[in-house]
Parts: structure tokens; sequence; C-alpha cells
């Protein structure tokens, strides 16, 4: 899908120093969450074991990617791998850097995908979990190998901040980020995947072979704009990705009519693919707080924990998706 027209941004680019950045968000996000959860991080980060520890018949709600074709065949019922399970998490953050995320009415994308980076980046670096990056600008051109502590979240930031404003490139190719990603990332980790999802088709596909290997959380960046268009008269509006600008006239009701109901398409769209691949998302909006994200993301973790031993998803509530 081409990218749409946006309006420029008007939120700050995080061009604060990595440290004050870090700092700023343990005060305001990271203490807040540790009074919430209370040390509950087993909930949202499970470790990923790799020893076979016994068989035995699947029940609803396992997961299907454990089972265990070569037995069910022979036995002619399905059966499921349980292993030890492995308390450390390697996690990787699949970070979508095109020129998209570089608008926002609000803040800019790229800002709100550098503080969830580093919120969750840092709340699994401190239990001794490992992470590592992925950057993608017109393609994968950067890996920052998995490590431990609060050193590499600030490396982390740092490469996000380094990253210069492009005002136009290729259109993004998601799905080839992802395709890269799966050939390198060899082990069974933790997977978020922060990008505003603007791409070329096929993203879903690779989405949804990844998650065959790794738990994969979808991280959606929007901004409210993008979905109904103000009156704000005459303005000029740039396509975020190919640069290209045109002037519209937003008080034009005909106008604003198609530009919703394109928008709601593109909505339609959107979690169709994330359906098809299977994955959990958190939505996430340029005017969220952050830390009223992180809980709805924290539910949605803890309510899959609790459909995975047989309990009936509540009403209301879409399959993998955390809630606004």
């Amino acid at each position: 899908m081409p990218s749409r027209p946006q309006a420029p941004e008007s939120g700050p680019r995080p061009r604060q120093d990595p440290e004050a950045f870090l700092r700023r968000l343990e005060w305001t996000v990271i203490r807040r969450l540790d009074g919430v959860l209370f040390g509950d991080y087993r909930t949202l980060f499970r470790g990923f074991g790799l020893d076979l520890a016994d068989l035995r018949e699947y029940q609803y709600g396992d997961d299907v990617r454990h089972i265990d074709w070569n037995v069910t065949a022979r036995l002619q019922t399905p059966y499921v791998r349980e292993y030890h399970e492995d308390r450390d998490v390697t996690a990787w953050f699949l970070l979508d850097l095109s020129p998209s995320l570089d608008t926002g009415a609000h803040a800019a994308k790229r800002t709100v995908s550098a503080e969830f980076t580093a919120v969750l980046a840092r709340l699994l670096a401190r239990h001794g979990n490992r992470v590592g990056a992925l950057l993608y600008g017109e393609k994968m051109d950067a890996v920052l190998p998995p490590r431990t502590g609060r050193a590499q979240v600030l490396e982390l930031l740092a490469r996000i901040r380094a990253r210069p404003e492009r005002t136009q490139s290729a259109p993004t190719d998601l799905g080839a980020f992802l395709r890269d990603a799966g050939k390198m990332l060899r082990r069974r980790s933790l997977v978020f995947v922060v990008s505003d999802f603007v791409s070329a088709p096929g993203w879903s596909t690779a989405l949804a072979n990844l998650s065959r290997r790794h738990e994969v959380v979808a991280v959606r960046l929007y901004d409210p704009l993008e979905a109904e268009l103000p009156e704000l008269g005459m303005f000029l509006v740039q396509d975020a990705e190919t640069g290209e600008q045109v002037f519209v006239d937003s008080t034009d009701r005909g106008f604003r009519k198609r530009f919703a109901k394109a928008a709601e398409a593109h909505e339609e769209t959107l979690h169709a693919g994330f359906r098809a691949a299977g994955v959990d998302v958190l939505e996430l909006a340029t005017d969220d707080e952050l830390f009223d994200a992180l809980l709805r993301f924290t539910r949605l973790r803890k309510l899959r924990s609790r459909m995975a031993a047989g309990a009936v998803r509540p009403a209301g509530m879409t399959a993998g998706v955390a809630p606004a």
C-alpha cells in the first residue's frame, strides 16, 4: 500500500541526551510500573526453554507451534512437546525508522518508538535478560547484538538518536525487513516489531512466518490525524515516504469524507493482516500516555496466559489486540 499523505510533524524528535532521556523515563514510567506490577514480569516476559521435558496430548489453548507432528502422525492424535523453561529471555527490537516515523501532530512517531523501546528494554535488561535491535531505514542497515545492562539500553537509544532525518526514500518494504530478520534470529526470542506499518504489501505473511519461531508482539504506532482530517482550511501535506507535496482544502466536506473512508479501509486491512499473522498487537498513538499504554499491554499478556490455561476471552475484547 503506498503511504498516504501526512501532515509534517510538530512534535520534537528525541534529541535529548540518551542518559537524560532514559533517566526521565525511569522516573516517570518505569518506577510507576514497578509499583503496579510488583515484580510480576514473568507473565509479560516468559522464558523460552530449549530442553524437551515431556510429551502429552494436545489440549484446547495449547500453542500449536509446540505440536510434535511426527508423534501426532504416528499415534493419529495431536501431541505437544513440553519444555523445561529457561527463565532468561533474549529480546529483539525490530525498529522501523523510515521517514513516515518522523511525522506526528502531537509527537513524532519516532519519539514514541524511542520511549517505548527504552522502557521495555530497560525492564528486560535489568532483570538479567539480553536485548538487541535491528534497525531499518530503506533496508535493514544496523544490528545491535543482544547484551544485558543499562549501558546496552543507552547504546540502543544513541543508535536511534543518531539516525538522520530524511524527507524522502524508497517506499518502505516491511516484509523484506521481517524476512531478513527471520534469517538472522536463530534462537527463539521475544520480538517486538515497532512500526507504523505504512509499507508495501506482503508484511503480514512475513510477520506470520516470524511468529512461527518467535514470540512476536507488533507495536503499531499511529497519529490520530491519520484517521480524521481536521477542518483547518488550505494547507500543504507531504507524503512521508516519497516527499511528494500537495495542497489540500480541508474545508471540502467531500474530501474529508473520502479521506476518512480511505483511512477506515486502511485500518481494516491492517487489522486483517495482524489477525492473519496471529500476533499480539499494542496500538500506540502519538498522544498516548506511555504508562497507560503499557498497562494495556500488561492486561493483554495476562489475558493471553489465562486463555492458554483454558480461560474464556472477555466479551468485547479482540484477540491479540491490546484494548484502548
